[in-house]
């Protein structure tokens, strides 16, 4: 097994019995005590990040993973519907799995999914996506001092800050990584 040196971003890690995927590492020598790695990891049952510390020669059990490209295809009552484009094979998650990203799915949405022990252990949408404005308030003329901004809904449901100029029927970006309106598409 490998040891905490040898451990880098984007693997996936045993860990306290859950599976952890590494977000960010860094070997540290602090003065004159031992050489330690500091990893911030997330957990794939969770989704939670958190930091832990190894002793660099502590050895970690790396689990193998794959990632596939699928497509969002529709939702009802058994769950959230994804196809393989090139074997039409169709794979179902539940909403507890899909809870992160649900508010980002349109349909045909290019996503990643990522399995470990031939498992999905999570998704990954694109960076950027690009979704319709379905509910926005007027602004009010002369109210434009200092980047005002609003509440939208989009077609997911999902509430976001906008400037004033933007109304409904408007196609805008949004980063998945933290919900925050890019511009117009």
């Amino acid at each position: 097994m490998p040891n905490a040196n040898e451990i880098g971003k984007g693997q996936a890690i045993k860990f306290n019995g859950d599976i952890c995927m590494v977000l960010e590492t860094q070997h540290r020598t602090p003065g004159n005590l031992r050489a330690f790695v500091q990893a911030t990891l997330r957990s794939m049952r969770t989704g939670k990040s958190f930091v832990q510390r190894f002793n660099s020669n502590e050895s970690l059990e790396i689990v193998p993973m794959s990632r596939k490209k699928y497509e969002f295809s529709y939702k009802d009552n058994s769950g959230y519907h994804f196809i393989d484009p090139t074997t039409y094979e169709d794979i179902t998650f539940q909403e507890d799995f899909v809870t992160k990203v649900k508010d980002y799915l349109t349909e045909n949405l290019a996503c990643e999914v990522i399995f470990t022990d031939e498992k999905a252990a999570d998704i990954e949408p694109p960076a950027v996506v690009t979704l319709k404005v379905t509910e926005s308030a007027e602004g009010v003329k002369g109210d434009s001092a200092n980047n005002v901004q609003k509440v939208a809904v989009v077609e997911t449901g999902l509430q976001i800050q906008v400037p004033l100029f933007i109304k409904e029927g408007e196609l805008v970006r949004i980063s998945t990584t933290d919900g925050k309106y890019l511009g117009r598409a």
